[in-house]
């Protein structure tokens, strides 16, 4: 597996390189690179303008195997409003474009968010619908559309979660399985292998429950919290999976930083049996 580290969990204001280089010295393997509504990538950014972090990567030892972007949550892909679903999926076709610049070989995907006017069933059926039309580009491109399971009231079950996929049926759109978001309502290594090679990356995260389900205030540093990490490993191990490991780490630590990425690599390390 490759260990990789999040653009996020280095603080505000620090260019690409300097995330890079901080990410190499710590340890890691790899980045995940995220399209931005400000900065060096954006929706703005075309593919020619990737060969500069390709080769940035390749000379500081990095690999870029996924490309994140939380503008899913303001423009997801499916959704009551058009103009607004328009804009999510010119965004996923955006991310899917500069993923292939990079060699990436997966984007997160965040599809929609139900709500009192977006009903599941509604979303369930627009996700399927978008997602078979957008595995073409995904397919063109040579990268995987990978959903992640996140807090939207959305495929809160591994069963849910398999079946749409299936339902799908597009070899370019699987699953991006985030191990700590789904302790407030599952048990990761139980997903693990119900989703089995549906999953095309992994967000290493961790969950204390007694801070509070529900809350962002239960994520805590790997090892601190309640994902049971041994059932992890030896689920992922049973399903084959050897593709990238993402500390997503968030938010950055307020004071030296680079503490919190030093300790997720190490964390990692543990993790991971190095």
């Amino acid at each position: 597996m490759v260990k990789s580290i999040s653009f996020w969990s280095f603080p505000d204001g620090m260019t690409v390189e300097e995330r890079m280089k901080m990410a190499k010295q710590a340890g890691f393997e790899g980045i995940e690179l995220t399209v931005e509504a400000e900065g060096e990538i954006t929706p703005d950014s075309s593919a020619a303008d990737m060969p500069r972090f390709v080769d940035m990567a390749g000379e500081i030892g990095l690999e870029l195997r996924t490309l994140a972007t939380g503008l899913g949550w303001e423009f997801p892909a499916c959704g009551p409003d058009p103009d607004v679903t328009a804009t999510g999926v010119a965004l996923v076709r955006k991310s899917l474009e500069l993923a292939e610049a990079l060699g990436a070989e997966t984007i997160l995907v965040v599809p929609c968010t139900v709500a009192p006017d977006y009903p599941y069933d509604q979303a369930y059926d627009d996700c399927v619908e978008t997602f078979c039309d957008l595995a073409e580009d995904a397919e063109a491109a040579g990268v995987c559309i990978g959903l992640e399971n996140v807090w939207n009231k959305f495929l809160p079950s591994p069963l849910e979660f398999a079946g749409i996929i299936d339902e799908i049926d597009e070899d370019y759109v699987g699953a991006y399985f985030d191990v700590g978001n789904v302790i407030p309502n599952g048990y990761p290594d139980q997903w693990i292998r119900i989703l089995d090679d549906r999953i095309k990356a992994v967000h290493f995260k961790d969950f204390r429950e007694s801070i509070g389900t529900g809350t962002f205030d239960g994520f805590v540093d790997l090892l601190e919290g309640d994902v049971p990490w041994d059932a992890v490993m030896d689920a992922l191990g049973d399903i084959g999976y050897d593709g990238p490991v993402t500390g997503e780490m968030m938010p950055p630590y307020p004071h030296h930083p680079e503490r919190l990425i030093e300790a997720t690599s190490r964390s990692m390390d543990a993790i991971l049996g190095r």
